[in-house]
């Protein structure tokens, strides 16, 4: 910013020693200090900002690029698309016509068929184990404490 060596600054020192008086001079310093540090905020914000700008002209102008490759590349797909069906038309132009052999009238060709959702819900179950059977085999039917566990194998007595 200044070129200010040493011998200025002590120049500076004294006339502002013997200008403002040496009871007024750390709260001028303190006060000098904070516009400056104020001052090289604004600077800093000023830059980074012209470096926002610049970066933001620069991807404008890359996507203003990628976006004519991409126009270019979508217009060579339909001009090799048109090209194409035309070749094709042009080399099936005989074999448009039935086979009389042919059991289907399109050529044999049949669409798949439709899809139809299986009619599965794993929260109804078809099959009901009989309750005489649980009971016999000893399937849990219902949530049992630790306690009625215990009281429940408890050896008697």
């Amino acid at each position: 910013m200044l070129d200010l060596g040493i011998s200025k600054m002590a120049l500076i020192g004294a006339v502002a020693l013997i200008v403002i008086g040496p009871e007024k001079l750390p709260r001028v310093a303190r006060t000098v200090g904070t516009l400056l540090g104020k001052a090289q905020r604004y600077v800093a914000d000023v830059k980074a900002e012209v470096n926002r700008a610049m970066d933001i002209d620069e991807l404008k102008k890359m996507k203003e690029t990628v976006e004519s490759a991409g126009r270019e590349v979508e217009q060579g797909i339909r001009e090799t698309s048109a090209s194409f069906e035309k070749d094709w038309n042009e080399a099936t132009a005989g074999l448009d016509a039935p086979h009389p052999d042919d059991p289907l009238p399109d050529g044999g060709w049949t669409p798949a068929p439709e899809y139809r959702r299986p009619n599965k819900n794993w929260r109804v179950k078809r099959g009901a184990t009989p309750q005489w059977y649980k009971a016999r085999q000893g399937v849990r039917r219902q949530v049992q404490s630790g306690a009625a566990r215990v009281a429940r194998f408890r050896p008697k007595k």
